[in-house]
């Protein structure tokens, strides 16, 4: 078996375990003769025996041959013991019972398994740099001081840590997902996944992050451009299919707020991706006037099991049943209150006059948006039987306005459009596309939620869909 196992009897024991005292005598004597050979869980080489012979308890005798495990009692019974070794214990168990259960072995000690498998198990090293904290050093003030940090407290990301991460995708620790900018560094699995337990991640929402990371490297989404930017916008990560409800995702109430852990995780861990692999920092290349509380962390599921619609994904392009991330470089959040639309006309109306606040109410075109749609107010659109489609088209209508009203200088406003619009009768407020409906929300309330888009287009940014890899 390697390991400094040789054929033969070993016999495990660890100092705690009252069993394993008190069939020391046996031990001791099977020792002499010369049957066993005798390991301590709690000397380094003993420990290594263990997690190698797959123990759950001790004293354990296990009878090795040809590098391989033929026979294994986990715990004290005299007439096994003697069957195994093939030596009569008369005198050594003199006293003894003749039946004792074991203690749990040190190798299945809860704080400990990961920590073993890193050193025993034979696994691929880890690439990254170790940063050793001293013994009277805090670990999570050196996480702060090194500038690791979000300004909230990060989890120490120790090897047994990032690698227990690492659990929860297929991919290998090495490969490459993207070049992260604004440094363009190559970016690592291991990377992403050391971000992820710093975040506060659980294993399996490791496939989300790796997504969202490489919708928000893409050219097409222009995370740099995102982060130079003086206005306050950050990545919105929206999660569709089954992946959603298998982490147990929050689509419902409070869908934008706090309580829920791999909503605020996920989009914590894209964060301190950018921030400590790509060198986002704010005030130096993150240059967001005021920013927003979303730059933390702004990640949700979309409800599709109450949506009057087909999921986002799908309106995207995305098969059914995929489970997808899509990434809009958005603002906080902004309430629409509409508590009296019972028509959809109405209430598209309604929805229609607070977008077109998005950025400016004189600017048209170059921002996006979008509507995050309450189930109450769903409901509105599902009773009359509208699509998603025709959300959008009553939303482009109701959204377009005279040009002679959005040029600079009207109203006694100096920001608007160049003059060259006056003329024109009718002023979309979004580009074709500009607008993404999301349903999310809890059951009771006749509020939406409207996130402010960045420049959109090839100067700005584009909202960027990809597909969940395990």
């Amino acid at each position: 078996m390697g390991h400094g196992l040789v054929d033969g009897v070993h016999v495990v024991v660890n100092d705690e375990c009252p069993t394993c005292a008190l069939v020391a005598p046996v031990v001791g004597a099977l020792r002499d003769a010369g049957a066993v050979t005798v390991w301590s869980e709690d000397d380094d080489a003993g420990l290594e025996v263990a997690w190698h012979l797959d123990l759950d308890a001790v004293p354990a005798l296990v009878r090795v041959a040809d590098g391989a495990i033929v026979e294994k009692l986990q715990g004290w019974d005299r007439g096994k013991w003697e069957a195994i070794t093939g030596v009569a214990l008369d005198g050594a168990a003199d006293g003894l019972p003749d039946w004792r259960p074991g203690c749990g072995s040190y190798t299945v000690a809860p704080d400990r398994e990961d920590e073993l498998a890193a050193r025993f198990g034979g696994l691929v090293p880890l690439r990254s740099r170790r940063v050793e904290a001293g013994s009277a050093e805090d670990e999570f003030e050196l996480c702060f001081a090194r500038g690791w940090t979000d300004g909230l407290p990060v989890v120490p990301p120790t090897e047994a840590r990032v690698r227990r991460m690492l659990a929860g995708t297929t991919r290998a620790a090495d490969e490459v997902v993207a070049a992260v900018p604004p440094a363009l560094v190559d970016l690592t699995v291991e990377k992403v996944a050391i971000n992820a337990v710093m975040a506060g991640c659980a294993p399996e929402y490791l496939p989300v992050v790796l997504a969202a990371v490489e919708a928000f490297c893409t050219e097409s989404f222009n995370g740099h451009g995102l982060l130079c930017t003086t206005m306050p916008v950050g990545p919105v990560i929206v999660v569709n299919g089954p992946i959603a409800r298998a982490i147990g995702m929050n689509s419902g109430g409070n869908v934008l707020g706090q309580g829920n852990r791999a909503n605020l995780t996920i989009g914590r861990a894209l964060q301190l991706v950018v921030r400590n692999v790509g060198g986002g920092r704010p005030g130096e290349i993150d240059m967001a006037t005021q920013g927003n509380p979303g730059k933390l962390a702004f990640c949700f599921a979309e409800d599709e099991a109450g949506s009057p619609w087909e999921p986002l994904s799908v309106s995207r392009g995305f098969a059914p049943g995929a489970s997808t991330v899509t990434l809009f470089p958005g603002e906080g959040p902004r309430v629409v209150v509409d508590q009296l639309s019972r028509e959809p006309e109405s209430l598209a109306r309604s929805l229609a006059m607070a977008l077109l606040g998005v950025g400016h109410p004189k600017l048209a075109i170059a921002f996006d948006a979008m509507l995050v749609v309450s189930p109450e107010h769903g409901r509105v659109f599902r009773e009359a039987g509208w699509s998603r489609a025709r959300v959008l088209e009553e939303l482009d209508a109701a959204t377009q306005r005279p040009g002679v009203d959005l040029v600079r200088g009207a109203g006694g406003v100096a920001e608007g459009l160049p003059d060259g619009v006056r003329a024109m009768e009718a002023v979309p407020k979004f580009r074709p596309g500009g607008v993404l409906v999301v349903h999310a929300g809890g059951q009771a309330g006749l509020f939406s939620s409207i996130i402010g888009g960045w420049v959109n287009g090839e100067t700005g940014s584009q909202p960027t869909t990809v597909e969940v890899r395990p």
